[in-house]
């Protein structure tokens, strides 16, 4: 999946770019969805399929949703939940199951 690469190195230069606290709860959160990843057999946010043309991830209607979601959040038009801990944040992601 080499057209993926420049994603992923971009994303991890944001992440190494946060405080070093942040950094820290990403990287467990990461490990949060590997977890539920390993129970579903599956990646939940990884695009199954790619656009045999170009290269780029075909998401489903619930992925495409979520981006969305998360780009309204970042533009300010969606508030944005607050969480005084990553283990509080993982209970509510669990009660959404």
């Amino acid at each position: 999946m080499p057209v993926a690469q420049p994603i992923y190195n971009a994303l991890i230069d944001e992440i190494k770019s946060l405080p070093e606290n942040y950094t820290v709860e990403i990287f467990n959160f990461i490990g949060y969805l590997k977890a539920k990843a390993d129970q579903q057999s599956g990646c939940p946010i990884c695009a199954k399929l790619r656009d045999p043309i170009t290269g780029e991830p075909l998401y489903n209607a619930e992925t495409i949703a979520a981006i969305e979601e998360g780009d309204a959040i970042l533009r300010g038009e969606i508030p944005a939940k607050r969480y005084n801990s990553l283990e509080e944040m993982l209970v509510d992601l669990d009660a959404d199951d």
